[in-house]
């Protein structure tokens, strides 16, 4: 997975999914999968913007278990629309989730969030050496979202003492 910042200012973040086997095996449509050869072969792309707001996302299916299986990767548009953070698993699932979408490209997913949120995180870092606000919004976003920003934390106390004394 790698994440790039456009020329518009957007950000792209991209996975890509491979699934091989040491072994030969039969696929009811593929004949006999070869060892090494794509069992799944699938890529996504998010576009999002600086507040991690899904502008467009693009899934493709290469190799696939089933002839079927790549009708499903056009559904993966629907999130447009979706911001990246808290409950972002959950309207994943609502929208691509069982019958609509693809475990194998859903589950990317959860990874390419913290991906985006990582090629994103120089740009917010920036803003919220200058902006107080920012940098209380960052300190809301992060507080207690795992061990390292637990409250009494002393990353927290190191990287957010700017905010405390102004």
């Amino acid at each position: 997975m790698n994440g790039y910042r456009r020329s518009d200012g957007h950000f792209d973040i991209e996975g890509h999914l491979v699934d091989t086997k040491s072994y030969a095996f039969d696929m009811m449509d593929r004949g006999t999968i070869q060892p090494g050869e794509a069992l799944h072969g699938m890529w996504i792309r998010l576009t999002v913007d600086e507040d991690l707001l899904i502008l467009s996302c693009e899934a493709a299916t290469d190799f696939s278990p089933y002839s079927i299986c790549p009708e499903a990767a056009p559904n993966f548009a629907a999130l447009a629309g979706v911001r990246i953070g808290p409950g972002f698993t959950r309207v994943v699932k609502e929208r691509v989730g069982g019958a609509h979408g693809c475990t194998h490209l859903r589950e990317m997913l959860a990874q390419m969030a913290t991906v985006a949120f990582q090629t994103i995180y120089p740009v917010r870092r920036k803003k919220e050496l200058t902006d107080p606000s920012a940098a209380e919004a960052a300190k809301d976003r992060l507080l207690g979202s795992c061990y390292a920003y637990a409250p009494d934390s002393p990353v927290v106390t190191r990287r957010f003492k700017t905010v405390e004394t102004g």
